[in-house]
């Protein structure tokens, strides 16, 4: 771990630290901006996203893209990306398994990720290289497993749902999954699957959504720990990718394999 990153670690755990409380007061927060079916941001969102990044910005000199008001493009130089509450429907619910998400991308990269569990107790955190911390304590790195014997988080679900991953496809792998795998969970946050995959507790995460703010964090996580990420088709994860399969080695493997042999995913994404 380099200097820099570890101070750039220190000062973002910091900042993420001081509105824990704040997230956790907020619980149960209304919709306030709908963004599309049974998509939405609260209140809060908006106003930790302004917080986090004003902070963030003051002590690194470094801009923000955060969620809800956007910022620069991610693919060249250095950007903090930013998701305030992941898992909104979760956290406007007061269902606990929601968090704040926070990389630091260099090139296109995640070379530092935290995912942030106010509710739950929970702070993960890495830079590149790893190792990842779990309330400041080193964990082991991800051993090789076996699909049979892993639970495996599961992205958001709706058979009707059309677009760049329809409905159907999603349905077509939960059959499968559900035969080769221990478990299948649906969390209804990416960064709680991506963070629970880091640790060990999840074997593996197959992430639909294309969005940086949801998948960096954790895909540096996942990295850290020693896990593979790609995306659905197998191509080594990039910040414009447009799906996450992340995964402990071994399982991962097993994973490509079952869902390359239900459909293309790379031509499921044309479409």
């Amino acid at each position: 771990m380099s200097r820099e990153l570890r101070s750039m670690l220190a000062v973002a755990s910091e900042i993420l630290d001081s509105v824990s409380p704040r997230f956790v007061e907020g619980i149960g927060a209304p919709s306030a901006v709908t963004k599309g079916r049974n998509d939405f941001a609260t209140e809060l969102d908006l106003e930790l996203e302004r917080t986090i990044s004003a902070e963030l910005e003051r002590r690194t000199g470094i801009e923000v893209h955060g969620e809800e008001f956007g910022g620069p493009q991610l693919t060249s130089g250095a950007t903090w990306v930013l998701d305030p509450i992941d898992g909104t429907f979760n956290y406007s619910s007061g269902h606990p398994l929601s968090g704040m998400l926070l990389a630091l991308v260099r090139d296109g990269e995640p070379v530092l990720g935290l995912t942030w569990l106010p509710l739950l107790g929970r702070r993960y955190a890495a830079v590149a290289g790893g190792p990842v911390l779990l309330d400041g304590r080193a964990l082991p790195p991800l051993p090789q497993g076996k699909l049979a014997e892993a639970m495996i988080g599961f992205g958001a679900f709706n058979v009707d749902s059309r677009g760049r991953i329809p409905g159907q496809f999603r349905f077509d792998l939960l059959g499968p999954l559900s035969r080769l795998s221990s478990r299948v969970r649906m969390h209804g946050s990416t960064g709680i699957d991506l963070a629970f995959t880091a640790s060990g507790v999840l074997g593996g995460a197959i992430v639909f959504g294309h969005h940086p703010w949801d998948n960096a964090a954790g895909v540096a996580l996942v990295r850290a720990a020693g896990g593979v990420v790609t995306d659905l088709a197998g191509a080594p994860w990039t910040i414009t990718s447009g799906s996450v399969l992340a995964a402990a080695p071994g399982v991962h493997e097993e994973l490509l394999e079952m869902i390359c042999t239900v459909a293309d995913p790379a031509a499921t994404e044309e479409e």
